[in-house]
């Protein structure tokens, strides 16, 4: 499952996950600081603001080429550009020399910390076992001329699958992303798989904003998303030579956010 539905809103699995662990975290503070008669709330707000920033600040610099053609989608964080490692290692010195300088937030912190770690990176551990278990869903779709193209017939390529309609803004934003690695990378197969409408709408979508992407296909009953846990668009599924799931992304892609996205492919 790579993202799940609250009421209306669709919300990315590993956004859930982080907010949970971090309440877990607050309240686990707020009743380990009570008898001290203090509250780690700041220092731990503190922690995932500075670790984000860092998270952030080293995937535009690992991916700084792929931005080199517009900048200002540095600062558009839409695009999940985020490095786990660089933001636990900010986050975690950011929290030490908070620690260090008011003692009696040492104990409550410790605390919530290790709640929020053990709620946040068990979660974590059950998603990714999960995603990393799946397969590519034994389904057929249809071409935009009507015919049946069988998804379990791999050819040896890393398969990327996006899932999109029309209507999306962020769809809309990311096709000519998704077209330029169509044909700058022949090596992975790209397949854009419209949700719930019809040929002539695609088409004369594809026309009208001048797009002509290979391997488009329909998926009119959202049968794709629905196996596959994923219920917001746009995500992108990345699967290796034999069908098995190695990352995926719900949001828009930027063209740094999808090489990163190839590079966890074999």
């Amino acid at each position: 499952m790579t993202s799940f539905n609250l009421g209306p809103l669709a919300i990315p699995m590993q956004h859930a996950l982080l907010y949970l662990g971090f309440f877990a975290a607050l309240f686990a503070g707020w009743l380990a600081g009570r008898k001290r008669k203090t509250n780690p709330e700041g220092t731990l707000f503190v922690m995932l603001v500075g670790g984000l920033l860092a998270a952030r600040v080293a995937f535009a610099a690992s991916y700084f080429e792929q931005y080199s053609d517009e900048p200002l989608g540095l600062v558009d964080i839409r695009d999940g550009g985020f490095l786990f490692w660089p933001g636990l290692i900010a986050a975690a010195l950011l929290g030490a020399l908070l620690a260090w300088r008011q003692p009696a937030l040492r104990q409550p912190l410790v605390i919530a910390l290790l709640a929020g770690c053990s709620v946040w990176g068990g979660g974590q551990a059950v998603v990714s076992a999960l995603e990393r278990s799946r397969q590519l869903p034994a389904l057929s779709l249809m071409d935009l001329q009507g015919r049946p193209v069988d998804l379990r017939e791999l050819d040896g390529r890393p398969l990327v699958i996006n899932l999109w309609a029309t209507w999306c803004p962020p769809c809309r934003r990311e096709m000519p992303v998704l077209e330029a690695a169509q044909k700058a990378r022949p090596q992975v197969r790209f397949l854009l798989v419209n949700q719930g409408e019809h040929a002539e709408a695609v088409t004369r979508y594809l026309a009208e904003q001048g797009l002509a992407p290979r391997e488009v296909l329909l998926d009119s009953g959202n049968r794709l998303s629905q196996a596959t846990g994923s219920f917001g668009l746009p995500t992108t599924l990345f699967y290796d030579p034999q069908g098995r799931l190695r990352h995926s992304q719900m949001g828009e892609l930027s063209a740094a956010s999808l090489e990163y996205g190839l590079r966890q492919l074999p």
